[in-house]
């Protein structure tokens, strides 16, 4: 009971302090992704043609809710989740002055208990996968979420592929950073064909994939939700 007690208190913790770095983040966040607005666009661009107004999504680590916003006029509505309490109050403001009111942002997290099994068509999760302590138990979870045959569509940085020498420069600080404990989340070097593993584990069936460089490689991807037999 006690180990028990002991494992709650350091998953607490964890999340404390990751929600305290992104909240620090979320001032500077968009100005930040500039840079990497290609691939955004391009990632948004490629997911439209997967939307229908009659969707039901989840969008897990939301940020400032571009995505979201964006995305609202073509579903029925969207779940927006965030563990920063920052990024959501930076949302919300981006939906009010974009007029979006089919959008709920709600600080979260993609474990809690808010949701039932099966209750999305969609679930999004863009450039995050990276940035997860479980990334197989996270996408078990998606997979629990989502209806059968549900999508999902992520783009994640894949930091053991292609980028420019400042790219590279800036993650091998950020490598130094987290050693040292100052970047409370895991930066997982990740590459396309590990997320392809990933997604086969927790019986999910690859619809479409792209690679996308821009300065860095990301990695787009479209996954159906395999019906159990």
């Amino acid at each position: 009971m006690i180990q028990i007690l002991e494992l709650i208190y350091q998953t607490v913790k964890k999340m404390n302090k990751s929600e305290e770095f992104w909240d620090k983040a979320s001032k500077n966040y968009d100005k930040t992704e500039e840079r990497f607005e290609y691939i955004h666009s391009k990632s948004r661009e490629n997911t439209k043609k997967y939307l229908k107004d009659s969707n039901i999504v989840l969008d897990y680590g939301c940020g400032t809710g571009t995505i979201s916003c964006e995305f609202a006029n073509q579903v029925k509505e969207i779940h927006a989740i965030d563990i920063s309490s920052k990024m959501i109050e930076i949302a919300k403001e981006k939906a009010v002055v974009s007029k979006v009111e089919n959008v709920s942002f709600v600080q979260a997290d993609i474990f809690g208990h808010g949701y039932k099994k099966e209750s999305f068509d969609v679930i999004l999760a863009f450039n995050m996968l990276h940035t997860v302590t479980s990334p197989r138990d996270v996408m078990q979870r998606i997979n629990e979420l989502l209806k059968p045959e549900g999508i999902f569509i992520s783009v994640t940085p894949c930091l053991r592929q292609k980028m420019s020498f400042l790219v590279n420069l800036q993650i091998q600080l950020v490598r130094v950073l987290c050693k040292l404990g100052l970047i409370p989340i895991p930066i997982r070097r990740i590459t396309s064909s590990e997320v392809d593993e990933l997604l086969e584990a927790v019986e999910f069936q690859t619809v479409e994939s792209e690679g996308i460089y821009k300065g860095a490689s990301s990695y787009f991807i479209v996954a159906k939700k395999l019906r159990k037999t």
